[in-house]
């Protein structure tokens, strides 16, 4: 298991690229490893200043990937020059890919009403071999008893060693908490926004964009009433807490 995390803020990020990530998910499937994954960027990094609780579910995490490129950008300077960014997107892609010949089986969680299904639809006719063992559209709150039941008898009967979720953070984090112990699979991965890129229902940014951590500007003009808070506070509260923590750092350095 991957044991190197960069502090950012106080959570762990695991030291991570693509291919890595993808090893890592594939020994945990293979030896029925339970744990949860977290697609952490800025975003969950500020969540998680305010909430200790949900600080600690990102420390305890099977793999906190560095979904951001502030999370990249932080590692390399802390020397992890194999570093980069494990995108939620691309990281269901990947897995879907080694899927084909591992026999893995998946299932998808959240997402407005049609979005999983038409996620299923779509990336099973890119990866033909791929097995989507069930697909479930969750209310806008919690689960009743009845429903949460409904929901541990259907993953039961479908067998998947993957569920991904498809909620907000930190809503998916605090899901998969909760329902792993009570869920018959292996890894759960919050995925968040790739059930609504890879369903069509959004359209994602450009690749230059991804690599030069500007798709939160893309992502603010596409939703600019649902997102505006979040980056236009989170992002410059993001940029002088990491000015401040690095203060420190160098600080500590010089008097050591």
């Amino acid at each position: 298991m991957a044991t190197e995390r960069v502090n950012v803020l106080g959570v762990g990020v695991h030291c991570l690229n693509l291919a890595s990530a993808v090893e890592e998910m594939a020994a945990a499937v293979r030896e029925r490893r339970k744990g949860y994954i977290c697609v952490t960027g800025v975003h969950g990094v500020m969540e998680a200043q305010a909430d200790p609780a949900f600080r600690r579910i990102l420390n305890r995490a099977f793999l906190c990937t560095p979904d951001g490129m502030p999370m990249v950008w932080l590692g390399k300077l802390n020397g992890h020059r194999a570093m980069s960014r494990v995108y939620g997107p691309d990281l269901m892609l990947e897995i879907c890919r080694w899927s084909e010949t591992s026999g893995c089986r998946h299932f998808f969680y959240g997402g407005a009403p049609g979005v999983a299904e038409a996620l299923r639809d779509r990336l099973v006719a890119r990866y033909p071999r791929l097995t989507v063992a069930g697909c479930y559209t969750p209310p806008f709150r919690p689960l009743t008893p009845a429903e949460d039941l409904a929901l541990q008898q259907t993953v039961q009967a479908a067998r998947p060693d993957i569920l991904w979720v498809g909620l907000s953070t930190p809503k998916q984090e605090k899901f998969m908490v909760e329902y792993l112990p009570r869920l018959d699979v292996t890894l759960m991965v919050g995925v968040g926004a790739a059930f609504d890129f890879h369903s069509g229902r959004v359209k994602q940014s450009p690749r230059w964009m991804q690599r030069s951590g500007l798709e939160w500007f893309y992502r603010l003009c596409q939703e600019p009433r649902r997102l505006a808070r979040r980056y236009l506070k989170n992002n410059p509260l993001f940029v002088l807490k990491i000015a401040g923590q690095l203060s420190r750092l160098h600080k500590y350095a010089l008097d050591s």
